[in-house]
């Protein structure tokens, strides 16, 4: 598979047709190997001199947010460096020159952003079910199996057997395991046909993890969010919507929600939070009681819940310490520093911040919006604005001198 991808690279550096195997947007485990199998298949049966490249349908910075796929490509040994992703290959510009045939597979319908390159379809192989209006007119195999893997190796198997070497193996029966819910029947994900391939991939190489091991390794490796940075554990599971102009992201966060329990028995301030209903089930929502308590009383909690969790993720007595810091270590040291520069930031009244200022909290005492909504007239906005444009250009001119 190396040498196999190796080439491939090299042939995006020269102008001529490709036949790229595009999986689907998601690009989760079942998308990028089955672009990778069938690319391969495809290479070795097919005349000399056709170039079919897989692409994996996402940005190279997104892979870090599939943690199986990242386990699983260590684990057979393909080095990332060797795919080939969507933000390296102009689609388009290779479209627009006649330079380009499309084999999709685990998908069979483009994305609004790509239906110029409909026409460019040559094949589909898909395992979910068809929309028939936005079905291209080409050779469509379409069967509803629990991973689109199987349908991949049913080729592979089929056509040229002898291609099939274990590492190609590994990936498209650890993939099918994954997808079939470790072919638990009482799930009832795998089909008959998926169950067929499994045992098939089995017999001809017997040294195949088992299967409770691979979907454990598989399992933990997807959720694991460990390495990630918060904007990643933020679009690692997102989903978006649009409608009538609005977008709306949805994201998902792998955490203990330890810290409200937390907050909701803290006594120095006692917040008085009365928990209220919410549509959401992974949401907990509160009703602040204890109106005094503001963002500046609020924050020493919050520091120390949050620390409190992190000393609750180091390492057991008696294990073996080591002289590397864990990611939780480093983000608890980063969270101390952050939050001690904030609090002490805050207790410091006297020193204004410059213009404009951090909006006051309206629960807070002494609000000015006690007394109302100030009356304001397009004079006076325009007069604050000028007194503001004012001092910026005179703190400006100052600064020079």
């Amino acid at each position: 598979m190396e040498d196999y991808l190796q080439g491939c690279r090299a042939a995006l550096q020269e102008s001529q047709l490709l036949h790229v195997v595009l999986g689907n947007e998601a690009c989760d485990l079942d998308s990028m190997v089955s672009a990778l199998a069938l690319a391969f298949y495809l290479a070795k049966t097919t005349q000399a001199g056709d170039v079919f490249v897989p692409v994996l349908n996402i940005k190279r910075s997104e892979l870090p947010l599939r943690g199986d796929s990242v386990f699983f490509l260590q684990k057979i040994h393909i080095p990332e460096s060797l795919l080939i992703f969507r933000d390296e290959i102009d689609l388009h510009a290779l479209h627009q020159a006649g330079q380009l045939t499309l084999i999709l597979v685990d998908h069979h319908v483009l994305p609004r952003s790509d239906a110029a390159l409909e026409e460019a379809i040559a094949e589909v192989l898909d395992h979910r079910p068809i929309e028939q209006k936005c079905c291209p007119p080409c050779r469509v195999s379409v069967e509803l199996v629990g991973s689109c893997s199987t349908l991949v190796t049913e080729r592979i198997l089929k056509g040229a057997p002898e291609i099939l070497d274990r590492q190609i193996a590994a990936l498209l029966h650890g993939t099918i395991i994954l997808d079939c819910v470790n072919m638990d029947v009482k799930i009832g994900k795998a089909t008959l046909k998926d169950f067929k391939y499994v045992e098939k991939l089995e017999a001809l190489f017997p040294d195949l993890p088992k299967r409770n091991d691979i979907f454990n390794s598989l399992q933990k490796a997807k959720f694991d969010v460990s390495g990630l940075t918060t904007e990643q554990m933020l679009r690692k599971d997102q989903k978006i919507i649009f409608r009538q102009g609005i977008k709306v992201a949805i994201s998902t966060i792998y955490m203990d929600l330890e810290i409200c329990g937390v907050l909701e028995h803290a006594h120095s301030p006692s917040l008085k939070l009365t928990p209220v209903t919410s549509t959401l089930p992974n949401l907990q929502t509160y009703l602040q009681g204890n109106t005094q308590v503001s963002r500046k009383k609020f924050l020493p909690l919050l520091q120390e819940a949050l620390s409190a969790y992190f000393d609750s993720m180091t390492i057991p007595s008696g294990q073996p310490k080591t002289v590397d810091m864990s990611r939780e270590q480093v983000d608890k040291e980063e969270l101390d520093k952050a939050g001690t520069s904030l609090i002490s930031g805050l207790s410091q009244d006297e020193e204004e911040p410059p213009l404009p200022p951090t909006p006051m909290n309206s629960l807070v005492d002494e609000c000015p919006l006690d007394l109302g909504l100030p009356k304001l007239s397009p004079e006076a906005i325009f007069e604050k604005c000028s007194q503001i444009s004012l001092s910026q250009s005179t703190t400006a001119s100052l600064s020079k001198k």
